[in-house]
């Protein structure tokens, strides 16, 4: 399956936080679920939001640390499990204290799934397509944000009561079973995982099926060098957090600066509490699940954000290096990462490896072929 098409598959993952995130703005907004829910107060109603996002934070630092040990493909499954039994417990609560631990759930399973899609996408793409396949993961939570505020606004002309609510949670279940059984199907293992736990002949396979894209020589020596620059970084293996600010100094902060610009743009704080904004406006229940823009608030609070925007953009321009279309050795050579050189006896080695395996596939095809025949 080209990159192109497993990336939206994986999008589902992305699209999942996105909905999630987003479902909650238009859930806490409808009479049927404040009333069922016995009224809650605003500190409840901010744990609902709360939860949700430490429960993402949880997510993501597992991901670092099982990230590896299972590898992108195994992860990413063992969050789908959890996000659909999240979804669910959601979806089934009959009091306050059963939604918060399906927000909890679901947070923790999309917080390790968007930590893990943009790094297998990244993995897997081609340099001319990198950009492109990053952004789908991107898109994905913009979709699913938007999807999950319309769905919300839909089921608010339902008949009063709990479907009001229950259905738009309902719609998240089918997402972490399809995406699951995407993983245990088609999609492939991540080339640079496997050299890293050591399976080089299955990393070539993978890799083989994912660049058609280039020629046999080319494959062979981008294989090459990603192999040689996999194992020269596996020798100095980062031990600690210290050691990523001391070799890995201005990746680290280009990373922490990209996170911080996100949040300062002050998207979390609109799209969260924008029902409850609204309500203190005076604006009708179903005017507040269609409204989408915060024309009618004063522009003064935006002003933070303005000028959050507007610093970042100068030490983006000034400080992030070009990415557009380069492998992520080229690209780590552009942060100052040392990057290895290959010879051309270890490309010549990896070439014929390439035509063994190359030679092995097609005796497996005739066997194949012949099997079928008889």
């Amino acid at each position: 399956m080209p990159a192109f098409g497993i990336a939206l598959f994986a999008a589902i993952g992305t699209f999942l936080f996105g909905f999630d995130t987003g479902i909650a703005t238009t859930t806490i907004a409808h009479q049927s679920w404040i009333t069922y829910m016995d009224k809650p107060s605003k500190a409840l109603t901010g744990a609902v939001v709360a939860v949700y996002i430490a429960g993402e934070a949880g997510g993501a630092l597992t991901q670092t640390v099982l990230g590896d040990k299972l590898g992108r493909i195994r992860f990413m499954q063992m969050m789908c499990i959890i996000v659909t039994i999240g979804t669910t417990v959601q979806t089934a609560a009959i009091n306050m204290n059963m939604f918060l631990a399906g927000r909890v759930l679901a947070g923790f399973a999309v917080g390790g799934l968007v930590g893990t899609v943009p790094i297998y996408l990244s993995e897997i793409s081609a340099p001319h397509q990198r950009g492109l396949i990053g952004g789908i993961s991107g898109c994905g939570i913009s979709f699913g944000t938007m999807v999950s505020n319309w769905v919300g606004m839909a089921c608010g002309y339902a008949s009063y009561g709990a479907v009001q609510w229950r259905l738009p949670l309902a719609i998240q279940i089918p997402w972490g079973i399809i995406l699951f059984i995407g993983l245990s199907t088609f999609m492939p293992d991540s080339p640079r995982q496997l050299i890293r736990k050591g399976h080089v002949d299955r990393a070539r396979v993978e890799f083989i099926k994912i660049r058609r894209d280039l020629h046999s020589t080319e494959a062979q020596e981008e294989f090459a060098l990603m192999h040689a620059q996999i194992e020269y970084e596996m020798e100095r293996e980062i031990k600690s957090y210290k050691d990523i600010f001391r070799l890995f100094r201005r990746r680290a902060m280009v990373s922490i600066a990209v996170q911080t610009m996100t949040s300062l743009t002050g998207v979390n704080v609109i799209q969260y509490y924008q029902t409850i904004l609204y309500k203190s406006l005076g604006i009708s229940s179903e005017m507040i699940l269609v409204l989408a823009a915060f024309a009618t608030i004063k522009q003064n609070y935006y002003y933070v954000f303005v000028g959050c925007t507007s610093f970042f953009l100068v030490i983006a321009w000034f400080y992030f290096p070009e990415t557009r279309h380069k492998t992520l050795e080229e690209i780590a050579a552009a942060f100052g990462d040392k990057v290895v050189t290959l010879t051309e006896i270890e490309i010549a080695q990896e070439q014929t490896v390439f035509e063994e395996k190359a030679t092995m596939g097609h005796v497996e095809d005739r066997r194949t072929e012949a099997h079928h025949q008889v």
